[in-house]
């Protein structure tokens, strides 16, 4: 594992990216991508992957993809607005969600984040617009 996943798998101990089982796999040109279980922790009582789950994989994703891309010791990126299409249902496995950068301002950066599932087909399709702000 490379240095960068590393720290960001430090960055998710105690918190609800590892009570959700939420993996950091690849942080490559710009492009994250994790994956997160499809079981107890992620349903919903009829037993399909909750939709609460799955924004909580896009916003990590958002967050953590703004938060690579700036100095952290001046910053700090913080979600300022998340909205989510869900396509289709999973009941068990994993999804995998792919963030992607389509702006990166100053003081505002939006992120697209498409879920799929094992077999690749789109799960989720989110948008998430993150504040760049200063540190007090």
């Amino acid at each position: 594992m490379d240095s960068t996943l590393e720290k960001l798998q430090e960055w998710s101990k105690n918190t609800m990216v590892e009570h959700l089982g939420i993996e950091l796999t690849s942080y490559k040109d710009g492009v994250l991508i994790a994956k997160m279980p499809v079981d107890k922790r992620t349903h919903q009582p009829m037993g399909l992957l909750h939709g609460g789950a799955s924004v909580a994989l896009a916003e990590t994703l958002g967050s953590i993809g703004a938060a690579l891309t700036v100095d952290l010791s001046k910053k700090a990126c913080v979600g300022l607005e998340i909205n989510a299409n869900h396509i289709r249902s999973v009941r068990e496995g994993w999804v995998y969600g792919e963030a992607k950068a389509l702006h990166q301002g100053r003081s505002t950066q939006v992120w697209e984040i498409k879920i799929t599932s094992e077999a690749g087909d789109l799960v989720c399709l989110s948008r998430m617009t993150v504040a760049i702000i200063d540190k007090k």
